[in-house]
């Protein structure tokens, strides 16, 4: 086996049960969301994590503390890997969104970052911290470590892309992850490049809503 990656995004809140922009608001984890932690957990400690790093905002940190805690290893926290700043945007509806600020919801519905509003992250800021962040946690590992990484939706796609070379245009065909689910991803054991082994995988069943919290829209993923 070679070094592995699990990307995990954190429990459900309030906040993306109601659809509402979180980014850094730090909203802590709802019933449900604690729920999926423990259902998770004794799959995520099966993969037996050399380590856990999480987001420092209260949802990925309980996130990870319920895992941790069935896993038995420590938690390290990295502000780099937080959600999208979601500027004004936080704490808003799709609907509210797009009667408060038209032209920027417009420019949003097309993955147009040339338009955001006051205090929002560009996907490309977004990646300056997370991918560091990423390749930083894998440098960490020796040969057959795994390492966890518990994150938030938008954020997580994007280092889920970055690492493996794939362009925009690639990553917005993809939805976003539910609540608790994770991603594996892979070292290629002769060529030595990350490959995506699973993902969106969920121990959580009926426990999540509909859709995923977050929405398929990769700029709507921003929600936290």
């Amino acid at each position: 086996m070679t070094r592995r990656l699990v990307l995990v995004r954190h429990g459900q809140t309030a906040w993306n049960a109601l659809w509402k922009a979180q980014g850094h608001a730090d909203i802590s984890l709802d019933d449900t969301g604690r729920a999926q932690a423990r259902a998770a957990a004794p799959y995520l400690a099966d993969m037996k994590p050399a380590v856990i790093w999480s987001s420092d905002l209260s949802r990925a940190r309980e996130t990870a503390e319920i895992v941790a805690a069935v896993a038995g290893v420590p938690v390290r926290y990295d502000a780099r890997l937080r959600e999208y700043d979601v500027g004004v945007r936080s704490g808003l509806t799709t609907a509210e969104f797009a009667e408060k600020y038209p032209a920027e919801h417009a420019a949003w519905l097309v993955n147009d970052e040339s338009l955001l509003v006051e205090g929002e992250e560009s996907s490309s800021q977004v990646r300056a911290r997370v991918l560091p962040a990423l390749q930083e946690i894998l440098a960490g590992l020796d040969a057959e470590q795994t390492a966890l990484v518990v994150m938030h939706g938008a954020c997580l796609k994007v280092g889920l892309s970055a690492l493996l070379g794939w362009p925009r245009e690639v990553s917005a065909t993809v939805r976003g992850m539910e609540n608790c689910a994770w991603a594996v991803l892979g070292e290629h054991p002769e060529k030595g490049d990350l490959r995506l082994v699973s993902y969106n995988e969920t121990a959580a069943v009926g426990l999540h809503p509909d859709r995923a919290s977050g929405g398929d829209f990769p700029a709507g993923e921003a929600v936290g």
